[in-house]
């Protein structure tokens, strides 16, 4: 089976990404396909997984993956449609009814907060900054406490109350995330692009995995492929960002692809990798080393974009 045929012979949430993204079909097709997720395979199996109270797994946040937040995440990783019933419905429960009591093991003094208000952790506010667009939530004082909360590098940390001076991956790439989406969905005002445009060359600056003061690859997992990836940086997740930023490839992204190629099998397909432990409401691949839709899919429209496609 070809593998445009293999991707497209799977999820609904997989096959109108295809349809957009590769194969390039009619906009009433995919968007067709794409109101399949809310009523068909993943995405209607996590619908139907949220509590009368707005939750899943009974809680808005925690180290596993079964939680509101990571439920949410997901639901716009699989692109369910914002303005299908289903979705303004599961976002009205988690924005009428959930707060982020529950979501740490002591109290702190944000458990009152409303969900799309957020918390304190900048990785954090920017997963929900991108959630919250994305399903038409006002997250603007999220946003607006993001870009005071930039470092002088570019980036973000959410370790400077522990007292962390320069940015982190991790935390950079789930700003930007979020700062990205926010955009895209209330049309981009100036300052915010600055800022996600600094952000943006923080990654860039280090050639997406590596230090720019001495050249070396700053942790190995990053150069391996998760799927979902959580809050996890990873190369193909920092170039999908590029990508759908419209970013203009360059001269500091040519190592980074050369990691995607490298990772394409004999078949055409790459595979599962670095999955992160934690409980999750259900498995969408074959698992850790097995060919990969979603990092197949996501590998070819890198490609594409870099100019270095099929």
């Amino acid at each position: 089976m070809a593998v445009v045929d293999w991707l497209l012979d799977s999820d609904p949430s997989i096959s109108w990404q295809v349809m957009r993204d590769l194969t390039h079909e009619q906009t009433d097709v995919i968007a067709a396909e794409r109101s399949r997720v809310a009523t068909e395979g993943w995405g209607a199996r996590l619908l139907a997984l949220q509590a009368p109270d707005g939750q899943w797994g009974g809680r808005p946040w925690s180290h596993d993956w079964t939680d509101t937040f990571h439920a949410l995440e997901l639901l716009r990783q699989l692109g369910l449609d914002p303005e299908s019933d289903q979705a303004r419905r599961a976002a009205g429960l988690v924005r009428e009814r959930v707060t982020w009591k529950g979501g740490a093991p002591v109290d702190t003094p944000w458990d009152d907060n409303r969900f799309f208000d957020g918390e304190v952790e900048p990785c954090i506010n920017g997963n929900v900054v991108a959630t919250g667009s994305y399903f038409g939530q006002d997250v603007e004082g999220l946003v607006d406490r993001l870009l005071r909360e930039q470092l002088p590098d570019g980036g973000w940390n959410c370790e400077v109350e522990n007292g962390a001076t320069v940015s982190s991956f991790g935390t950079t790439i789930n700003v930007l995330e979020g700062l990205l989406e926010h955009e895209q969905a209330a049309g981009g005002a100036a300052d915010v692009r600055a800022a996600r445009l600094r952000g943006q060359e923080y990654l860039l600056e280090r050639r997406m995995f590596r230090r720019k003061s001495t050249g070396e690859v700053i942790r190995p997992s990053w150069l391996e492929f998760s799927f979902p990836p959580y809050y996890f940086y990873d190369v193909l997740r920092g170039l999908e960002y590029l990508r759908r930023a419209e970013a203009e490839p360059d001269d500091r992204i040519a190592e980074a692809i050369e990691v995607v190629e490298q990772k394409r099998g004999a078949d055409g397909r790459w595979p599962l990798e670095n999955v992160h432990e934690g409980k999750v409401h259900f498995e969408m691949e074959d698992g850790e080393g097995k060919p990969s839709r979603w990092n197949t899919l996501r590998a070819l429209r890198v490609l594409d974009w870099s100019g270095r496609g099929r």
